[in-house]
């Protein structure tokens, strides 16, 4: 991995393709989240004491944002970039060392903004997608959501309580505050399966205006709502969730999109138990790359043949194989042709 000259992002460029020729559907959803890889060291690239979601706790490890593509059809991850704290990009010598590229590492670039990058990489592919989820780490961050809105990109994100929104009536309140004073209908709904089975809350919608988006409030066309989800067993349970769509969206897609987040959830849990996402050794910048995108493509695979094995119609007929292409009949009589000097 370490000695390896082919290029990550080229690599990364075609699983995407490989991925949206297979699971594209124009109401996909781009997912962002992060996971941590536990470290015991400090050589590795970008290894530091910063916050693990994965415990819960700051712990000595690497970071990294990764972006999912999720619709009804499957979901795998399509990108990904490790984060790069500052003690790293105050210490030269030390990028040096892990091999870091100059223009990484001279200033911090945060979770949020990596994730503005993914999401741009994905429009300038030109990846069939109707929105973007993630949770409040990045839904907090109103960069984030004011660059989406420039873009006309609907999304759902999780906001923490803290998070203030005004309405007309009220003004500017906390997202809690608010819900608390406004009058709101909820709805049963599910948003989809879970390990226990269906995913079902109390759902509710408010008319809001999100600040760090539009000047003047959201674009022509579109809404902000102030998505709220009650616990069925326990209302005291309630979440929070910024929402831009278009006008007359209903909240059954609003939902589903909310609940197409929690994908990015099963495929780090996938790729870590079964691709080795997490299972690796390397200590340099491309290093990490290349076995992360490996990772990824080895899950993409395995998610694309399992969705195509559920949709034969008749797994008993024979598979008719596609006709070699030029290159393996030029690997073929290069491989005879050895044979017979042998």
């Amino acid at each position: 991995m370490a000695r390896s000259t082919w290029c990550t992002d080229q690599l990364r460029d075609a699983l995407r393709s490989f991925v949206v020729q297979f699971l594209a559907r124009p109401d996909g959803v781009l997912v962002l989240d992060e996971t941590a890889f536990l470290k015991k060291g400090r050589m590795s690239a970008g290894v530091a004491p910063q916050y693990a979601g994965i415990t819960g706790q700051i712990e000595n490890c690497q970071v990294a944002v990764f972006c999912a593509y999720a619709s009804d059809t499957g979901r795998a991850l399509i990108d990904r970039e490790l984060y790069l704290p500052a003690a790293w990009c105050q210490d030269a010598g030390r990028c040096r060392t892990a091999r870091i590229p100059k223009p990484r590492a001279k200033a911090v670039v945060t979770k949020p903004k990596l994730g503005r990058r993914m999401v741009e990489r994905c429009r300038r592919a030109k990846v069939p997608f109707g929105w973007m989820a993630a949770d409040s780490a990045y839904g907090q961050d109103r960069k984030l959501r004011s660059a989406l809105e420039r873009r006309r990109i609907p999304y759902v994100m999780a906001v923490p309580v803290d998070e203030t929104v005004s309405t007309h009536g009220t003004g500017s309140l906390r997202v809690d505050k608010l819900a608390a004073r406004i009058p709101l209908i909820f709805e049963r709904r599910s948003c989809g399966k879970g390990a226990k089975g269906l995913r079902s809350y109390d759902w509710a919608l408010a008319e809001v205006t999100w600040p760090g988006g539009a000047e003047n409030g959201p674009r022509r066309g579109c809404i902000h709502l102030l998505l709220v989800r009650r616990s069925i067993t326990d209302p005291a349970q309630i979440a929070y969730f910024a929402v831009h769509a278009k006008v007359s969206t209903p909240i059954g897609e609003i939902v589903r999109v909310m609940g197409l987040r929690w994908s990015i959830e099963d495929c780090f849990e996938t790729a870590k138990s079964d691709c080795g996402l997490d299972h690796y050794e390397v200590r340099t910048w491309d290093a990490w790359h290349r076995h992360i995108t490996l990772s990824m493509a080895a899950l993409a695979f395995l998610t694309i043949t399992d969705t195509r094995s559920r949709d034969l119609e008749d797994p008993t007929e024979p598979v008719q194989l596609p006709a070699p292409s030029d290159l393996t009949r030029v690997l073929e009589k290069g491989g005879r042709r050895a044979a017979l000097k042998n």
